[in-house]
């Protein structure tokens, strides 16, 4: 039986990816549809991906799939037929990344899961396949002209903060299930009115749109793509780019550089900055923005606590580290914990 699962170290793997001559290309795509078998669905992929030389992130659920990948430039054309093959997946859009320097992912995991996006949504009358309307690039931009039209982003307030379209709405939470009925109550007043809804790529604003729908909203859109396939129709089509600032990703590159503009600060000394960093602390790895001269002073590190640990033998930071549950801060910037371990908000 072949192996369904990666059994080499992720320090070797990483390696073995510097070493890669030949460029790849960062993907990421989704698809709601009906899959009755997650299980064997995940096996068919893990094999067919794995053959294509693919790294990256998959999740797949009864509702669909959703991959944030890389694949070798040579096999881009082999892998979009391979998911075409697949029914549901015929002629998916692929989002291809804007700022890529191809060392975004080392190894390939795919996991099944209850969701594809967590929403803890529990109402069995929601209808996921009764969703807002896409809007392209251009749609959005006229949109948007009509100081009536509202724009809501449905991404995390971390990656709000390095970078979001001119006068979008921010749902002020560190995750999507939170954001859900806080954009329902926050719009209540606007249930007759043009609604966008945004994200990454995609997934997320496209099940916000379905459950503004659910909750009595007219009139919800969604932007086609998300950010990524905005910023490529725009340069593809030479429009007005109107999303300032970086688009934040969830792989190696913590970021996608958009424009020029730096609309945030760093979290330790409050100096324009828009890089994220996790914190050089095996037992903390919070995540958070580093400018340069505060990544020096602090040697990655979020706090003069993490720095004074980083430098104790291994052995005494192994006892520190175990039972921490250090999973919550990856990926994670709480304000509450921001704030405690640097003084900022």
């Amino acid at each position: 039986m072949s192996v369904l699962h990666n059994r080499i170290s992720n320090e070797e793997l990483k390696q073995r990816l510097l070493e890669e001559k030949e460029p790849r290309t960062t993907i990421s795509f989704y698809c709601y549809f009906k899959v009755d078998d997650p299980k064997k669905f995940r096996d068919e992929l893990y094999r067919a991906l794995n053959t294509l030389k693919v790294f990256g992130r998959v999740y797949v659920a009864e509702e669909g799939i959703n991959a944030q990948i890389s694949v070798p430039a040579s096999n881009f054309e082999a892998l979009k037929k391979y998911l075409y093959s697949i029914n549901p997946l015929d002629g998916l859009r692929l989002n291809v990344a804007v700022d890529d320097n191809g060392k975004s992912f080392w190894v390939l995991r795919i996991k099944v899961r209850e969701k594809i996006v967590a929403d803890g949504i529990t109402d069995p009358g929601f209808d996921m396949f009764r969703k807002g309307r896409y809007v392209t690039a251009a749609e959005l931009n006229e949109m948007t002209k009509n100081p009536e039209t509202v724009i809501i982003d449905m991404r995390n307030h971390y990656e709000y903060e390095v970078g979001h379209f001119r006068n979008a709405i921010e749902i002020p939470s560190d995750t999507f299930r939170q954001q859900l009925p806080m954009a329902v109550e926050m719009m209540k007043d606007k249930k007759e009115s043009n609604i966008i809804m945004y994200c990454t790529g995609g997934i997320r604003c496209e099940k916000a749109s379905a459950w503004m729908l659910h909750n009595g909203f007219k009139n919800v859109f969604h932007l086609e793509g998300g950010i990524i396939n905005y910023v490529n129709e725009v340069k593809q089509q030479g429009l007005e780019n109107n999303f300032i600032g970086k688009n934040f990703v969830f792989d190696e590159r913590l970021g996608e550089r958009v424009t020029n503009d730096v609309i945030a600060t760093c979290h330790q000394c409050g100096k324009p900055a828009d890089t994220h960093v996790n914190c050089a602390n095996d037992a903390c790895h919070l995540l958070f923005i580093q400018c340069d001269e505060c990544r020096e002073k602090y040697e990655g590190c979020c706090s003069e606590e993490c720095r004074h640990m980083i430098h104790l033998p291994q052995e005494e930071q192994k006892k520190i580290r175990k039972g921490i549950d250090k999973g919550k801060n990856i990926f994670n910037k709480s304000r509450q914990r921001l704030k405690t371990l640097t003084g900022r908000d």
